[in-house]
């Protein structure tokens, strides 16, 4: 329960601000300003108070320039009032002196509120669609005056005060209306516009004055270690990928070929001097670089406000700002922009499960545990030493759920790719008997999360048909990928943890003992199709001491890059869309640090080189054929043709689609040529190789089948006699006849 505020009576018979309102105003200890300062009423005149610190005497005018009183000082810190010669309430603007100088300053005070009481009912209600639009700092035009509009939510908090350079960082000079039905705060201060370094100085319901807080809702924020909230300008890009956007509103995604290149913006590349490359850099050399590979997305590790370059942007205490890092919001807008023109869509990693303890950020806000839980047991992360939301609280949920909607409309991203899903979905994730608390049916479901998850679903799909949204959830909890209504969580995809985690087993494996772990890449077709899949292959696998991709197959090293490229074709012809963390394209050696720029001179060298121009074939030959991907969630488009040869380690199936012909994939994962191999097929005739990973222009040995191989009906069945190169996968289409 909030304490409530005694507010003082406006005047004294003679119109002047009780001494007690004058002590709390230069004190910075008074919670409602408004009802002293600005313009006031006292019987049929007027007067004007305001705080001005430094001031020796202030005069007051309109904004349109007339003189209006002369005002006394009633305390020698700044506190001057006075009659003025007008006759109905208006904004005005102070000439103040001293022995240095004059300045002109407009008062914050003589305005009315921006927000409205549609606001507070939405907002109160929890759900309010646009607080992106009402919250944070927006550079407005208000009752003949340009400035900055502040609003912030901290309903437990005594006093909340603007403070910036524009005020000498002193929470007495810009305290905010407290709009107590809500919790909000706000202020418009005139004067002041974009690039201003801002925070809030809060005074906990104790009365402790808290450690300044950055903004909840900055658009924009200091370079670290710097921790300042910016105001910004709305952004002002003139966007021209109507095409592109039309084109996502009106495909099915689980039928569209969907390669997702993952990257980390701050080690992709580096500046010759190692300093990060900037949006534009990043623009003209990434889009590029994406689109000659043949991924059809990005996806970025969180580019949201962080402080801490190790976290890669998974402690995140600004969502709604890009990071300062790499330039001014604007520049994201244009990368996008950018990439939407190329084809290419931008996906971006979201943390909605938990946030850092940095105490300029959210955790105990207004001095309260507001957007954690209080209770530990619910609101600390044992893995990560971060809080974690509370999503039973409907102003938490809408901050989320706001989050996710602006990213998709102020800057066009294609997909949020939501980070931790099971950590939100299970009271009892990673915590012992005694350290969670069941939900109120006495089981280890987060009831909560899982109404949030599916609450932020409907309103990103409801909202932009088009944009995609995708679940890291790593156990076997039902329907994450099933539509809201049919008892799902309403995700468009889910990452396939268990594909990534069976066949980096099997390839880390001897070749001679793959037989025995045969079942390890069958067993994943038994619920490939439970869900909408993603295939990933993340940073999450490269990372911590896990080496690269190279690293993790068997063998010596020309083993190691003939079973990486036989890998990724069983991957690309297998169903589910494809995800691969950058540097793996082209076989990083070293593990990758967030410190650094991928070893990109790898690319001189042959095997590297080939392994680049495998997945590059890979990823036309997924997007050209729909076979490869038009039912990537269907079983109707997967057949196997060989399931059971777990001694010679071989495995054949075939992919289908409307629109396009079979493609038959085979994959022999021993290095022992298979010669004379007989390989069902669904149809006779003449069967193209497509692709072979062991094609001497990839750095194989150049064993095949000269591009070409005959099935013919033998008995009840079809069937082609064929060579199968060494720790290989080929691809086999029909050919025209």
């Amino acid at each position: 329960m909030r304490k409530p505020r005694a507010t003082a009576a406006t005047s004294g018979p003679d119109g002047l601000a009780p001494a007690s309102d004058v002590e709390a105003i230069v004190a910075g200890t008074h919670g409602n300003p408004f009802a002293v300062l600005g313009v006031q009423e006292a019987g049929k005149s007027l007067f004007a108070r305001c705080f001005v610190p430094h001031a020796q005497s202030v005069t007051a005018y309109t904004l349109t320039g007339v003189e209006v009183g002369e005002l006394t000082r009633r305390d020698e810190a700044g506190f001057f009032e006075g009659k003025l010669s007008i006759k109905k309430r208006q904004p005005l603007r102070y000439h103040a002196r001293n022995a240095g100088g004059d300045w002109w300053l407009t008062d914050p005070y003589s305005f009315g509120p921006v927000l409205g009481p549609m606001d507070d009912y939405y907002i109160a209600e929890g759900s309010h669609l646009r607080l992106f639009d009402k919250l944070g700092a927006h550079v407005i035009e208000h009752e003949g005056a340009s400035g900055v509009h502040f609003a912030v939510w901290a309903p437990n908090a005594r006093r909340v005060s603007v403070v910036g350079d524009f005020n000498d960082w002193d929470g007495r000079q810009h305290t905010m209306r407290d709009r107590r039905d809500t919790g909000i705060w706000e202020l418009f201060i005139p004067d002041i516009g974009a690039g201003r370094p801002y925070k809030y100085e809060i005074i906990g319901p104790d009365g402790v004055r808290l450690p300044l807080k950055a903004d909840p809702f900055a658009f924009k924020s200091e370079l670290r270690p710097a921790t300042a909230s910016v105001t910004a300008m709305p952004p002002a890009h003139a966007w021209g990928d109507e095409a592109h956007r039309n084109f996502w509103r009106n495909a099915d995604p689980r039928r569209e070929a969907i390669s997702i290149y993952e990257v980390h913006a701050g080690s992709w590349q580096l500046g010759d001097d190692g300093s990060f490359l900037s949006w534009d850099e990043l623009a003209d050399r990434l889009i590029p670089y994406v689109i000659e590979t043949g991924f059809t997305h990005i996806e970025f590790l969180p580019i949201s406000e962080h402080p801490y370059d190790p976290s890669w942007g998974y402690q995140t205490t600004g969502l709604y700002a890009p990071s300062a890092r790499f330039g001014d919001p604007d520049g994201f807008a244009r990368f996008v922009d950018g990439a939407h023109r190329a084809g290419v869509g931008v996906i971006l990693d979201w943390v909605p499960a938990h946030f850092p303890v940095d105490e300029h950020g959210l955790v105990h806000f207004d001095g309260t545990a507001l957007y954690e839980h209080a209770d530990p047991r619910k609101g600390f992360h044992p893995d990560w030493n971060t809080a974690i939301y509370n999503f039973g609280r409907r102003e938490v949920v809408s901050f989320l759920v706001n989050n996710a909607l602006f990213w998709a409309e102020k800057y066009h991203v294609d997909g949020l790719r939501v980070d931790a899903v099971a950590s939100m979905l299970y009271l009892d994730y990673s915590r012992k008997a005694g350290e969670w608390i069941p939900n109120e049916k006495g089981g280890r479901e987060n009831l909560e999360a899982v109404s949030f998850l599916q609450k932020m679903n409907k309103e990103v799909y409801g909202h932009h048909p088009g944009v995609m949204t995708i679940a890291e959830e790593s156990t076997s909890w039902p329907k994450v990928s099933a539509p809201v209504h049919e008892g799902g969580l309403g995700f468009g995809f889910k990452w396939n943890m268990g594909f990534m985690h069976d066949t980096l087993e099997y390839f880390s494996k001897e070749p001679i003992f793959r037989k025995h772990h045969h079942n390890e890449l069958t067993f994943g077709l038994t619920y490939a199709f439970s869900e909408n899949f993603v295939l990933p292959l993340s940073h999450d696998e490269v990372v911590h001491g896990k080496g690269t991709l190279l690293g993790k197959m068997a063998g010596d090293d020309w083993q190691k890059f003939a079973t990486l490229r036989a890998y990724y074709g069983f991957m690309w012809g297998y169903p589910g869309k494809k995800l691969l963390f950058m540097g793996q394209e082209f076989a990083q050696r070293r593990e990758w640090s967030e410190a650094r720029a991928l070893d990109w001179d790898l690319l001189d060298f042959r095997p590297h080189r080939g392994v680049w121009q495998t997945v590059r074939d890979l990823n036309y030959l997924y997007r050209s054929r729909p076979a490869l991907h038009g039912r990537d969630c269907e079983p109707e488009g997967f057949s196997w043709l060989i399931v059971d040869d777990s001694q010679n380690s071989v495995f054949a199936w075939v992919r289908s689609a409307p629109g396009g012909d079979p493609v038959a994939v085979i994959s022999n994962f021993t290095p022992v040529p298979r010669d004379n191999y007989r390989v069902p097929l669904p149809k006779a005739g003449k069967w193209r190789e497509i692709i072979n990973t062991d094609a001497s222009e990839y750095g194989g040995s150049g064993m095949g089948n000269g591009g070409m191989v005959e099935a013919r009906a033998e008995g009840k069945g079809i069937s082609a006699t064929m060579l199968l190169p060494p720790l290989s996968t080929i691809m086999l289409e029909l050919a025209a006849d």
